[in-house]
Protein backbone atom coordinates (compact mmCIF):
# COMPACT_ATOMS: atom_id res chain seq x y z
CA UNK A 1 0.00 0.00 0.00
CA UNK A 2 1.56 3.59 -1.58
CA UNK A 3 1.55 6.43 1.33
CA UNK A 4 0.41 10.10 0.06
CA UNK A 5 2.20 13.15 1.19
CA UNK A 6 0.17 16.55 -0.11
CA UNK A 7 3.04 19.00 -0.35
CA UNK A 8 1.53 22.46 1.18
CA UNK A 9 4.10 23.98 -0.95
CA UNK A 10 1.22 24.25 -3.17
CA UNK A 11 -1.90 25.02 -1.28
CA UNK A 12 -3.11 28.75 -0.06
CA UNK A 13 -1.24 29.77 2.54
CA UNK A 14 -3.59 32.16 3.22
CA UNK A 15 -5.78 29.44 4.12
CA UNK A 16 -3.15 26.19 5.42
CA UNK A 17 -6.19 24.97 7.84
CA UNK A 18 -8.64 24.87 5.28
CA UNK A 19 -6.03 22.92 3.06
CA UNK A 20 -4.72 20.53 6.31
CA UNK A 21 -8.32 19.88 6.80
CA UNK A 22 -8.74 18.61 3.29
CA UNK A 23 -5.86 16.19 3.55
CA UNK A 24 -7.60 14.65 6.35
CA UNK A 25 -10.68 14.20 4.77
CA UNK A 26 -8.61 12.47 1.74
CA UNK A 27 -7.01 10.60 4.76
CA UNK A 28 -3.67 11.39 3.49
CA UNK A 29 -0.96 9.50 5.25
CA UNK A 30 1.78 12.33 5.28
CA UNK A 31 1.49 16.25 5.38
CA UNK A 32 4.73 16.92 3.21
CA UNK A 33 6.45 20.07 4.42
CA UNK A 34 8.96 21.67 2.02
CA UNK A 35 11.05 24.04 3.94
CA UNK A 36 13.57 26.47 1.66
CA UNK A 37 16.20 29.27 2.48
CA UNK A 38 16.44 30.98 -0.76
CA UNK A 39 20.33 29.74 -0.63
CA UNK A 40 20.64 26.00 -1.07
CA UNK A 41 17.42 26.08 -3.33
CA UNK A 42 16.12 29.62 -5.22
CA UNK A 43 13.16 29.93 -2.82
CA UNK A 44 12.26 31.08 0.83
CA UNK A 45 9.37 29.32 2.18
CA UNK A 46 8.05 28.30 6.07
CA UNK A 47 9.97 27.91 9.35
CA UNK A 48 9.11 26.54 12.26
CA UNK A 49 6.77 29.23 13.45
CA UNK A 50 4.43 28.01 10.99
CA UNK A 51 5.07 24.41 11.08
CA UNK A 52 4.08 24.93 14.94
CA UNK A 53 0.68 27.37 14.38
CA UNK A 54 -0.59 24.18 12.05
CA UNK A 55 0.22 21.79 13.89
CA UNK A 56 -2.73 22.38 15.94
CA UNK A 57 -4.97 22.04 13.10
CA UNK A 58 -3.68 18.16 12.25
CA UNK A 59 -2.95 15.52 14.09
CA UNK A 60 -1.41 13.75 10.56
CA UNK A 61 2.13 13.09 10.41
CA UNK A 62 4.55 15.88 9.40
CA UNK A 63 7.12 15.13 7.02
CA UNK A 64 9.73 18.27 7.24
CA UNK A 65 12.20 18.72 4.09
CA UNK A 66 14.80 21.00 4.62
CA UNK A 67 16.13 22.08 1.31
CA UNK A 68 18.55 24.43 3.42
CA UNK A 69 22.67 25.15 3.39
CA UNK A 70 22.51 24.45 7.73
CA UNK A 71 20.16 21.69 8.25
CA UNK A 72 21.85 21.41 11.67
CA UNK A 73 20.75 24.57 13.11
CA UNK A 74 17.06 23.85 12.67
CA UNK A 75 16.61 20.47 13.95
CA UNK A 76 15.27 21.42 17.48
CA UNK A 77 13.08 24.33 16.46
CA UNK A 78 11.68 21.76 13.58
CA UNK A 79 11.43 19.03 16.68
CA UNK A 80 9.60 21.93 19.07
CA UNK A 81 7.38 22.53 16.28
CA UNK A 82 5.69 19.10 15.45
CA UNK A 83 7.49 17.79 13.39
CA UNK A 84 7.22 13.99 13.32
CA UNK A 85 10.01 13.08 10.82
CA UNK A 86 12.91 15.17 8.88
CA UNK A 87 14.77 14.73 5.74
CA UNK A 88 17.98 16.59 4.96
CA UNK A 89 19.78 16.88 1.63
CA UNK A 90 23.15 14.62 1.13
CA UNK A 91 24.41 17.60 -0.74
CA UNK A 92 23.77 20.38 2.48
CA UNK A 93 26.27 18.22 4.90
CA UNK A 94 29.66 17.17 5.38
CA UNK A 95 29.26 14.48 7.82
CA UNK A 96 25.82 12.84 7.17
CA UNK A 97 26.24 10.38 10.04
CA UNK A 98 26.37 12.77 12.73
CA UNK A 99 23.20 14.94 11.69
CA UNK A 100 21.15 11.39 11.67
CA UNK A 101 22.36 10.76 14.61
CA UNK A 102 21.41 13.98 16.23
CA UNK A 103 18.09 13.84 14.39
CA UNK A 104 17.35 9.80 16.00
CA UNK A 105 18.63 11.64 19.14
CA UNK A 106 15.32 13.98 18.92
CA UNK A 107 12.96 11.17 18.67
CA UNK A 108 12.19 11.52 15.12
CA UNK A 109 12.49 9.78 11.42
CA UNK A 110 15.43 10.17 9.32
CA UNK A 111 15.32 10.94 5.57
CA UNK A 112 17.92 11.95 2.98
CA UNK A 113 17.43 13.51 0.30
CA UNK A 114 19.28 14.13 -2.94
CA UNK A 115 18.84 16.50 -6.18
CA UNK A 116 18.36 14.64 -9.65
CA UNK A 117 21.77 15.01 -10.53
CA UNK A 118 23.64 13.74 -7.64
CA UNK A 119 24.93 10.35 -7.73
CA UNK A 120 22.73 7.65 -5.81
CA UNK A 121 26.27 6.26 -4.51
CA UNK A 122 26.28 9.44 -2.58
CA UNK A 123 23.58 8.24 -0.17
CA UNK A 124 23.89 4.56 0.00
CA UNK A 125 26.57 4.31 2.60
CA UNK A 126 23.78 6.14 4.64
CA UNK A 127 20.34 4.31 3.97
CA UNK A 128 20.76 1.23 6.62
CA UNK A 129 20.41 3.91 9.31
CA UNK A 130 17.63 5.84 8.23
CA UNK A 131 14.06 5.35 7.53
CA UNK A 132 13.38 6.93 4.16
CA UNK A 133 15.09 8.08 0.74
CA UNK A 134 13.29 11.11 -0.56
CA UNK A 135 14.58 11.27 -4.88
CA UNK A 136 13.68 14.55 -6.09
CA UNK A 137 12.16 14.04 -9.41
CA UNK A 138 12.53 17.75 -10.06
CA UNK A 139 15.31 20.32 -9.60
CA UNK A 140 14.16 21.35 -5.82
CA UNK A 141 13.14 24.79 -5.49
CA UNK A 142 9.42 25.16 -6.44
CA UNK A 143 6.21 23.32 -7.18
CA UNK A 144 4.42 22.79 -10.29
CA UNK A 145 7.46 21.54 -12.53
CA UNK A 146 7.17 17.99 -14.56
CA UNK A 147 8.23 14.98 -13.89
CA UNK A 148 12.66 14.64 -15.15
CA UNK A 149 13.38 11.47 -17.82
CA UNK A 150 15.27 9.34 -15.91
CA UNK A 151 13.97 9.96 -12.31
CA UNK A 152 11.87 6.29 -12.74
CA UNK A 153 15.57 4.35 -13.26
CA UNK A 154 17.11 6.20 -10.64
CA UNK A 155 14.02 4.68 -7.59
CA UNK A 156 14.40 0.97 -9.34
CA UNK A 157 18.22 1.33 -8.66
CA UNK A 158 17.41 2.45 -5.06
CA UNK A 159 14.44 -0.32 -4.85
CA UNK A 160 17.11 -2.70 -6.26
CA UNK A 161 19.59 -1.60 -3.43
CA UNK A 162 17.51 -1.81 -0.49
CA UNK A 163 16.07 -5.32 -1.47
CA UNK A 164 19.52 -6.71 -2.19
CA UNK A 165 20.62 -5.63 1.08
CA UNK A 166 16.97 -6.61 2.74
CA UNK A 167 16.87 -2.99 3.65
CA UNK A 168 13.11 -3.28 2.86
CA UNK A 169 11.87 -1.30 6.17
CA UNK A 170 13.35 1.83 3.97
CA UNK A 171 10.97 3.32 2.10
CA UNK A 172 11.33 5.50 -1.22
CA UNK A 173 9.47 9.00 -0.98
CA UNK A 174 9.29 10.57 -4.61
CA UNK A 175 9.08 14.21 -4.58
CA UNK A 176 8.13 16.29 -8.08
CA UNK A 177 6.27 16.32 -10.88
CA UNK A 178 3.95 13.36 -9.95
CA UNK A 179 0.44 13.18 -11.34
CA UNK A 180 -2.04 11.02 -11.37
CA UNK A 181 -1.52 9.91 -14.99
CA UNK A 182 2.30 9.26 -14.24
CA UNK A 183 1.83 7.92 -10.72
CA UNK A 184 0.86 4.08 -11.76
CA UNK A 185 4.88 4.19 -12.88
CA UNK A 186 6.25 5.87 -10.15
CA UNK A 187 4.86 2.86 -8.05
CA UNK A 188 6.07 0.44 -10.54
CA UNK A 189 9.57 1.55 -10.75
CA UNK A 190 9.56 0.96 -6.64
CA UNK A 191 8.03 3.81 -4.98
CA UNK A 192 6.17 4.04 -1.47
CA UNK A 193 5.88 7.35 -1.02
CA UNK A 194 4.28 9.82 -3.41
CA UNK A 195 4.29 13.52 -2.67
CA UNK A 196 1.94 15.58 -5.14
CA UNK A 197 0.92 18.93 -4.47
CA UNK A 198 -0.26 21.02 -7.04
CA UNK A 199 -2.54 18.13 -8.55
CA UNK A 200 -3.78 17.91 -5.26
CA UNK A 201 -4.55 21.85 -4.40
CA UNK A 202 -5.28 23.00 -7.74
CA UNK A 203 -8.02 20.12 -8.22
CA UNK A 204 -11.34 20.94 -8.26
CA UNK A 205 -11.81 18.41 -6.05
CA UNK A 206 -8.80 17.73 -3.92
CA UNK A 207 -10.06 14.98 -1.36
CA UNK A 208 -10.96 12.96 -4.27
CA UNK A 209 -7.91 13.10 -5.82
CA UNK A 210 -6.30 11.96 -2.46
CA UNK A 211 -8.53 9.05 -2.83
CA UNK A 212 -7.54 8.44 -6.29
CA UNK A 213 -4.25 8.26 -5.65
CA UNK A 214 -4.77 5.34 -3.39
CA UNK A 215 -6.65 3.47 -5.81
CA UNK A 216 -4.20 3.49 -8.31
CA UNK A 217 -3.05 0.20 -6.33
CA UNK A 218 -6.36 -1.25 -5.43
Amino acid sequence: MIKIAPSILSADFSDLRSALNLCDAGMADYIHIDVMDNHFVPNLTIGPAVVKSIRFVSKTYFDVHLMVTNPQGLLNAFAKAGANGITFHIEAVDNPGSLIDQIKSLKLEVGISLKPATPLEKITPFLDQIDRVLIMSVEPGFGGQGYLPGANERISEIRKYLNEKCLDRVLIEVDGGIKLHNAKEVIDAGANVLVAGSEIFKANNPIQTIKDFYQLTE
